[in-house]
């Protein structure tokens, strides 16, 4: 005669050992040696972002574009800046050069168009880069800084040379006594120099930061729910 058969406990009745729950039906884990998904070829950038090669070339070429609009701004600044007049006298003997305006604001007003026009190109630079290059990236902010200050610095070159000749005193013996002429295009706060670069930094981090991509967060299968049809899964009572 043999005994009755006894039903298994209730789930909320399994020694503690039954509670932990191990990895989902289908679960593969990955071999120690293969790199994670989330890593690229080279297994430093994820898995839709380039190499450092390909970013290190993005970056060369950014800073190239950027800095070769600095040209455009070195035209701007020579076609809008106001003209400062000068005016020569012969004091005994010698030529000397005055300004024809002492009260005049055209000197500020020559910075202040630079400063204008370099916010807005750098503006225009970040906006560009950003449109162009989603992702971002440390090599490419980096080229973005460096090619808006060489585009100032060739943007101010560029304007000193295509302005009024730099001796004056010879451009005042050229057009003669009491005749007014145009001086020299000059930036006299080189701090302009910085506001191409530094507007397109902030530009350019803030759109990444609004509207960049965003990384998928990695769920950790062992922290997925219990299996419903698994009756080991239930959590203890």
């Amino acid at each position: 005669m043999t005994a009755p058969l006894t039903p298994p406990p209730p789930p909320h009745e399994q020694p503690a050992h039954r509670a932990w729950q191990g990895p989902p039906p289908g679960y593969v884990a990955p071999e120690p040696d293969a790199p994670d998904a989330s890593y690229g070829a080279h297994g430093s950038y994820g898995q839709d972002g380039p190499g450092m090669k390909t970013e290190v070339r993005e970056a060369a070429v950014t800073t190239v574009a950027v800095a070769l609009a600095g040209v455009l701004l070195g035209l701007l600044w020579w076609w809008l800046s106001p003209h400062v007049p000068l005016t020569g006298d012969v004091v005994d003997k010698s030529w000397v050069v005055y300004l024809k305006d002492t009260e005049g604001e055209q000197a500020v007003g020559v910075d202040g168009t630079f400063t204008l026009l370099a916010l807005a190109f750098g503006f225009v630079s970040a906006l560009a880069v950003f449109l162009v290059r989603r992702r971002g990236g440390v090599p490419l902010v980096v080229a973005l800084g460096v090619g808006g200050l060489l585009g100032s610095l060739l943007a101010w070159r560029l304007g000193v040379w295509l302005g009024p000749a730099q001796d004056v005193i010879a451009h005042a013996k050229s057009v003669g006594k009491g005749v007014t002429f145009s001086a020299p295009l000059k930036l006299g706060a080189k701090g302009a120099l910085l506001a191409w670069p530094l507007v397109a930094l902030v530009v350019h981090l803030g759109l990444t930061a609004l509207f960049g991509p965003r990384d998928p967060e990695r769920q950790d299968p062992y922290e997925q729910g219990p299996d419903p049809k698994d009756p080991y899964g239930a959590p203890l009572e």
